[in-house]
């Protein structure tokens, strides 16, 4: 037992080793400079898919339509089937704020098949935008749960334009005011980027790719070269297959952290968030169960064993010791950025449970055909010919 906690020791320090220096700096949390305004501000269309958000539609309008943005922007809603008066609440808000040309509210045809429901409203949604205003350079694919900082937009234009870039994306602030939040939400964001590094997303000699669907900044022609959302028509995490499906056709990609856009949305306690990660784990694992169980291993070995080792006498407690030290030290940073106490670092190993409960009942979930639940949908499922 003393040689399989050493072995269990050196391959924790090892990976830690090898995540801190061979991983594009995934830890690290940097604001580029500001990017030299341009000339002339290219006009921009933003693009709400919508359904049944009664609760955060009106801020998030408002917070697109008061932008300190230079250009003209307009906004799109696309209201998908909704039951709560999402579009009427989108268009008063609007009509109080003086700025009713400026947003445009439409309901999204009837769900075909073959389509998730996200896409095809965001699908809709820029079809519009593209006949409403034909001279728009940019579009702003965004969510309708998101309140936009005043100055973020002008920031990632400004961005856009003087690196040259097809697509920008932003990993807006996620909400950690419970208890729950502030344990489970720093851990997603890590794990996102230790995932897709954000350095290598910007790489244009790296494959990695990933953006964040709250914020996505392109251009028309980007959507073009991919044969337009329809290219992604049954993506279930449809943000980083559709930078995949730009970077592969050589589109130029940037991926940060929001300091201003923060996200509406609450989780509920921690039902909320075990289905926030449940619905989409087993689809980034390609449903597979040999992925789902090397995942498992790996983040037991990684991140759980570490503070066991360095508790007990004999056999690894030094090694272990000294990876929890490196995850603390690389969890820091996040916590930082989210304005936690110092204390919630060490706790990873713990959050990191709760992760891996959540993936594998995502795995059982499609085993049993049952799929992630989003707004009413049922997604994800595996077929029923596969499980007889």
């Amino acid at each position: 037992m003393s040689s399989l906690a050493s072995l269990v020791g050196l391959a924790g320090v090892g990976s830690w080793a090898w995540l801190l220096t061979m991983r594009g700096a995934f830890w690290r949390i940097e604001r580029a400079p500001h990017a030299p305004s341009p000339e002339s501000w290219p006009e921009v269309v933003a693009v709400i898919p919508a359904r049944d958000e009664a609760e955060v539609i009106g801020d998030a309008v408002e917070s697109l339509l008061s932008q300190n943005y230079p250009g003209i922007l307009s906004v799109v809603v696309v209201d998908d089937n909704s039951s709560d008066g999402t579009a009427e609440l989108a268009r008063a808000r609007a009509e109080s704020m003086g700025v009713a040309g400026r947003l445009s509210v439409v309901r999204a045809p009837d769900l075909p098949p073959g389509w998730t429901g996200k896409m095809w409203a965001q699908n809709f949604g820029v079809t519009t935008a593209r006949a409403w205003r034909p001279n728009a350079e940019l579009l702003l694919l965004t969510d309708a749960d998101i309140s936009h900082g005043k100055g973020e937009l002008r920031y990632m234009v400004a961005k856009l334009l003087h690196l040259g870039l097809d697509m920008a994306s932003l990993m807006v602030r996620l909400r950690t005011e419970s208890i729950w939040e502030k344990a489970v939400v720093p851990a997603f964001v890590f794990f996102f980027r230790m995932l897709y590094p954000f350095s290598w997303v910007s790489d244009p000699r790296s494959t990695t790719a990933a953006a964040a669907g709250g914020y996505v900044l392109t251009r028309p022609a980007t959507l073009e070269r991919i044969g337009g959302i329809k290219s992604i028509k049954d993506a279930l995490i449809d943000d980083c297959t559709l930078a995949a499906a730009a970077k592969a056709e050589g589109c130029r990609l940037t991926l940060d952290l929001a300091e201003e856009s923060v996200s509406l949305r609450g989780y509920n306690g921690p039902s909320g968030l075990w289905k926030m990660i449940s619905r989409s784990a087993y689809t980034q694992l390609r449903h597979s169960p040999w992925l789902l169980l090397g995942t498992i291993l790996a983040m037991l070995v990684i991140f759980v064993a570490p503070p066991i080792l360095a508790f007990r006498q004999g056999g690894g407690a030094s090694t272990g010791a000294l990876a929890w030290a490196a995850m603390t030290l690389s969890y820091y940073p996040i916590i930082r950025y989210y304005r936690l106490l110092p204390v919630w670092a060490p706790l990873l190993p713990v959050v990191t449970l709760f992760y891996l409960g959540a993936t594998f009942h995502s795995a059982v979930k499609y085993w049993r055909g049952e799929g992630g639940e989003w707004k009413g949908r049922i997604q994800d499922k595996q077929p029923a010919g596969a499980r007889a």
